[in-house]
């Protein structure tokens, strides 16, 4: 169901296939049906990931399939009622991204291709992970005909088959301009509509978001940044640089494809400081 009716991303299929296998194993050990299951020995069995030592957002992902399966099996009739949606989420701490400065960021994107295996294509990965502020799964889906030329835009399919244009800067498009040529030379007369290609795969095959993640990490490294940057944190510098820069929320949201407002507002909570500067500078009642 979830592979055909809300097209998740593989990812989220083996997380959900292995944390309901895992639910099913501990029941047959204590003898319980799935028809019988309640809140209960949901409680027991997240106590018992708690003591393998799993950390909270571990155990939040384990709730949040079984769930998802309860509410299946609901709606399909082989159960009653879905005990999951009696269980609390456990409360996650904070943690607020880190991201570059913005000056790092653009020595990173400057700089990304003389550090590269392929420097036209990389840099196109860099360009469109900051400069438009779109996920790694999204960046390995774009198509040649997503890049909308004459609008200056670029259609993006994002999660649950939603889709959004974003704005194609400058840089971005001169980047695929420049690299456009040299992936008609690796593709060799061969057909594909992926924009990103893999070396690994003779120079046919889609871009993979594990490619994408061990790319950025290497030249990122190779540029003097810290080892934890990968292509989420890309998408975190284009939202904090955006507002740091005066954006207004509600645009970076539809940027992001964010559903939730409050998914944005993340990012307030990292430039305090420039809040704080815009009120001092243009409140009457500040000084």
């Amino acid at each position: 169901m979830l592979a055909h009716e809300r097209t998740v991303s593989p990812h989220t299929l083996r997380a959900y296939r292995r944390e309901i296998a895992d639910f099913a194993i501990y029941l047959a050990e204590q003898g319980v049906e799935v028809r019988s299951v309640d809140h209960l020995q949901i409680r027991d069995y997240l106590g018992e990931l708690y003591g393998r030592g799993l950390a909270k957002a571990s155990v939040a992902r384990s709730l949040a399939a079984i769930r998802s399966w309860f509410q299946w099996m609901a709606k399909a009739g082989h159960v009653t009622s879905n005990p999951g949606a009696l269980v609390a989420t456990p409360k996650l701490p904070k943690h607020l991204p880190r991201v570059p400065s913005i000056e790092q960021m653009n020595h990173l994107v400057d700089t990304a291709s003389s550090a590269a295996a392929w420097p036209e294509r990389d840099r196109v990965i860099f360009e469109l992970l900051y400069g438009c502020g779109i996920r790694n799964a999204e960046l390995v889906g774009l198509n040649v005909s997503d890049v909308h030329w004459a609008r200056e835009v670029i259609l993006v399919r994002g999660k649950g088959r939603k889709q959004r244009y974003v704005p194609l800067g400058d840089a971005a498009a001169d980047a695929i301009r420049a690299y456009l040529p040299s992936r008609q030379i690796k593709l060799r007369a061969k057909a594909s509509e992926a924009l990103l290609l893999n070396l690994q795969m003779r120079g046919t095959g889609r871009l993979t978001t594990r490619s994408v993640g061990r790319i950025v990490k290497q030249i990122s490294l190779a540029k003097g940044l810290p080892a934890e940057i990968h292509p989420h944190t890309l998408r975190h510098a284009f939202g904090t640089h955006m507002l740091e820069e005066g954006a207004d929320l509600r645009a970076i949201q539809e940027l992001l494809g964010h559903e939730r407002l409050s998914t944005t507002q993340r990012y307030t909570q990292l430039t305090v400081g420039q809040v704080t500067q815009v009120y001092d500078r243009t409140h009457p009642r500040a000084k």
